[in-house]
Formats: structure tokens, sequence, C-alpha cells
């Protein structure tokens, strides 16, 4: 089990104070991390780490800043990183949905969408890597999108900037595996979410989500937990820019 040890180790997660995040840093302090709660509103960050504090006795800390701006998120990092050290851990979770057909779909909506599902995680990610690179060690997950490589109608800027992940994942893990940093992407079917509710309580598509996933059914957020502890382990000590499916096998079946 030492494989999958990430007792100690420092972990951010974007976008942590609510949803997926939550759940995803949750998952890692109830492994032994030391997490990092991060959300652009202070009182709901604190509300967060309390209760991830409270549930697993872990270490949790939580730093604000808007993942979009990199001017700030530079400022933040450097400012934590002074604090705490740096992470051993990154994750690149935050994200943003819009939804309009394509021919109506407005260009500030794209711009939103792209900043918040793309940019950051260039943004976030160009900030630590320098210093995990210094260092010689880190682990880098980006969260993906089955989106990355099914479309469907009205979302067509959430697919490219999930695609455009999955690229950047890839292109990362080229320039920092020499460094020991394995960069990896976690692309999720249909879950449960903040995001997702209006989705699964409309009848049609929730009846439309259980007959294309072979599993019949919308996964559970806390089943993404342990293909983010394998990545953050040793036990994927030589695996880098891969984009690992969790969707109950909708990308596997036509």
């Amino acid at each position: 089990m030492k494989l999958f040890d990430i007792s100690g180790r420092l972990a951010l997660v974007t976008g942590s104070s609510r949803g997926l995040g939550f759940t995803l840093a949750q998952g890692l302090a109830r492994q032994g991390a030391r997490v990092i709660v991060h959300g652009r509103q202070a009182e709901a960050v604190a509300r967060a780490a309390e209760a991830i504090r409270a549930e697993t006795g872990a270490e949790v800390d939580s730093v604000t800043f808007d993942v979009t701006d990199s001017a700030a998120v530079r400022e933040a990092l450097d400012a934590l990183t002074a604090r705490l050290g740096t992470p051993d851990i990154l994750v690149n979770n935050a994200g943003l949905q819009r939804r309009a057909p394509f021919a109506e779909f407005d260009p500030e909506d794209w711009d939103a969408v792209l900043a918040t599902n793309l940019s950051s995680a260039f943004y976030v990610s160009r900030a630590l890597a320098e210093r995990m690179s210094q260092r010689g060690s880190g682990k880098i997950v980006n969260i993906g999108s089955v989106q990355s490589q099914l479309a469907r109608q009205t979302i067509a800027p959430y697919a490219a900037s999930k695609g455009g992940v999955v690229m950047l994942t890839k292109g990362m893990a080229a320039d920092l595996a020499r460094f020991d940093i394995q960069v990896n992407c976690i692309s999720p079917g249909y879950f449960k979410t903040d995001m997702n509710t209006a989705l699964w309580q409309d009848e049609a598509f929730n009846s439309w989500v259980e007959s294309r996933t072979p599993a019949q059914r919308w996964g559970n957020v806390e089943e993404l937990v342990g293909t983010l502890i394998y990545l953050c382990s040793d036990a994927s000590a030589f695996v880098s820019g891969q984009n690992i499916f969790v969707d109950g096998g909708m990308t596997s079946v036509v």
C-alpha cells in the first residue's frame, strides 16, 4: 500500500469550496494529505476548509484568488509557497459551464468558459511548475470531461475548452517529465454535481444518460477519488500525459 500512500503531501485543489472540487479535496484529506482549499469567495472557502478539517482531522489550509487572472494567480501562489512550501500535488479543477446554441453563443461567455476551464490550468500550473522543477518532483492532475472527446448540442465552447485541457496535459507532460513531474488528466462522465443539477433533474435527459452509459446510471463524485489518489501517488511514477475517462463506459460504446 506504500505505492498509494500520500500521507503528509501538500495538495492544492482549485475550485474546491464546493461541488466536485470539494469532494476531491476531501478525498485527498481522508488519505492523509495536507489540503489547501481554494475558491474566489473567502467565506465559502473558509466553510469548506473547516468542514474537511472537522470530518477528516487533516491539516487544511485555504487560499483565495481568481484563477482567470494570471497576475493574481502568481501573487497568491508566491505568498502561499512562502508560507507553506511548494505543493506536492496540484489539482486543476476550477470550471465553468455556459449553454446556448452555437450560433447564439455570446462571445463574452466563450471567453469566460475558456478562461476558467483552460487558461486557469495554464496559469496555476505555470506558477507552480518552476518550483516543482527546482525540487525535482510533483504531481499535476487536470480535470477534463467526456466532452473532451464527445460533443453535444449547446456546449461547443465547453467541449473545446476540455479538449484543450487534454492537449495542455500532454504538452505539460512533454516539458515536465524530465523533472520527475507527472501530469495527467481525469475526464469524468456524467456525475451528479452542482453544475449538472438542471440536467439530472430533467427526466428526459436523465433517461438519456442512463441509457447511453453502459453502467446505466450517473456517477457518484466519490467514485473519482480512487483515480485521483492513484495519479497523486508513487503508483503512477511512470504515467504522464494520460487522459483517464471515469465515465461508466460511455466513451467505449456507440
